[in-house]
């Protein structure tokens, strides 16, 4: 993976020196515990209601309880999305819902809208809020009103830059969440209405259909170009009483208005130093394999630097790891500079990530050199393939012998969630990952 960033460092002043939590996504609750296993010191996630992820598999309260002791016992929070932009048909039923996320022991929602923080602010007062970045809040007076709203900590819109998340830091104790890595949104902090007016799916309360990734093609008004001109070829009608002409030609890329992705894999000691107190991963959507390996190399970066600031340096191996889970093309948003023409997607994108996650490890015999995994894609003898874990696990190998629950040799592995036995070259721990390429 090439170097992203040919920009200069960030000259301003330096808040504070903290280890900052990073917090991490989590679509269902085997994502949550994936992403506690992986190094996240929080996970935020959706409830069935209230949220802007409506397709994701959001969770229930019974899935919240088990998530939240799961956490507990590696000492991370769970954080619940509340953050949709409320009509009044929304706002009824919120006060029981929000007390069912505090019985849950959620540790904080993440919400926008005013009226649902005044009545999660009355009703559950030991229940902390977040304000959502889609409340679009880039300046320090404006992050001031929220905390004397009562909030402890605001996650900043994604259009703040490093210098003014500085003078935010400068002008107001609060904490400040801020997406590291991720998608971004073609609009305002997610804030778009182009999705209602293209499949009357509302982006914010939970449907947006992601309309800036859809491909698109430019027409002009045939009419007009037949009236200026002798000779021209019949305009083609595509429509009864419409008549256009494609400006693209039939072997030309459609137009996308999808931004690259969010990555500050290189600027961990800029997002350390300007103060920033949370480290947030988008992706409530993405895979479990995403998930994992995007906190397990931030992970890996961050305490790196905080066992030696004076001499930290990335290493390649994080950005190739990222690059194995990436969906997109990535660069640093706005953290430096307002993005313009070469940030943006203007080719079909790959959207698979160029790895399977093909199994998950649930025991190791050091005698036998095997180890019991859960098949979650499919492989076969004679590939090759990676393990890669939380506690530094990683190597490649070929498969070269496996065996099903009874003993019998197997060829390929066929069938999600089965347990095979198969021979590893090196040690393997619980909750590893295996996965192959392409």
């Amino acid at each position: 993976m090439e170097k992203l960033l040919s920009k200069p460092k960030y000259q301003g002043k330096r808040v504070r020196l903290e280890k900052p939590e990073l917090l991490a996504p989590a679509g269902n609750l085997e994502k949550l515990k994936f992403a506690v296993h992986y190094g996240a010191d929080a996970v935020y996630i959706g409830g069935q209601k209230y949220g802007l992820r409506s397709n994701a598999d959001n969770f229930t309260f019974e899935e919240m309880r088990e998530g939240v002791e799961f956490a507990k016992k590696y000492g991370a929070k769970v954080f619940v999305a509340t953050n949709i932009y409320a009509h009044n048909e929304d706002i009824e039923g919120i006060e029981e819902y929000l007390r069912n996320l505090y019985e849950a022991g959620i540790s904080a929602i993440i919400a926008a809208d005013p009226a649902i923080i005044e009545v999660a602010q009355r009703t559950v007062p030991l229940l902390e809020v977040h304000l959502s970045t889609q409340q679009s809040t880039i300046n320090w007076q404006a992050v001031k009103f929220w905390k004397d709203e009562g909030l402890p900590r605001v996650v900043l819109g994604r259009e703040a830059s490093l210098e003014e998340i500085a003078e935010i830091k400068n002008n107001v104790e609060i904490e400040i969440e801020a997406f590291i890595h991720g998608a971004m949104c073609s609009s305002i902090s997610g804030r778009c209405v182009l999705s209602n007016h293209f499949t009357d799916r509302d982006s914010n309360r939970g449907g947006c259909c992601q309309s800036c990734r859809w491909k698109y093609d430019l027409f002009e008004d045939a009419r007009e170009q037949a009236d200026n001109s002798t000779g021209a070829e019949p305009p083609a009608v595509l429509q009864p009483g419409i008549t256009q002409l494609p400006l693209f030609e039939e072997d030309d890329h459609a137009f996308t208005m999808g931004s690259k992705d969010l990555c500050m894999l290189e600027n961990i000691p800029d997002l350390i130093e300007v103060g920033i107190d949370s480290f947030k991963i988008e992706g409530r959507m993405k895979s479990i394999h995403y998930v994992a390996t995007v906190v397990n190399v931030y992970r890996q970066a961050i305490d790196a630097y905080f066992e030696d600031p004076e001499h930290y340096e990335l290493k390649s191996e994080w950005l190739d790891e990222l690059n194995k889970a990436a969906n997109r093309p990535l660069n640093t948003g706005f953290f430096y500079d307002t993005p313009d023409h070469e940030d943006h997607i203007y080719v079909p994108e790959e959207k698979a990530a160029p790895y399977d996650f093909a199994g998950l490890v649930l025991e190791y015999d050091e005698a036998e050199q095997t180890a019991v995994i859960q098949q979650r894609n499919y492989f076969k003898l004679g590939q090759e393939i990676e393990f890669f874990g939380p506690k530094g696990t990683f190597f490649k190998q070929t498969v070269t012998e496996m065996w099903d629950e009874e003993g019998q040799p197997l060829e390929a592995a066929r069938h999600p969630l089965h347990r095979i036995r198969m021979k590893v070259d090196q040690p393997v721990a619980y909750f590893d990952m295996m996965r192959r390429k392409h």
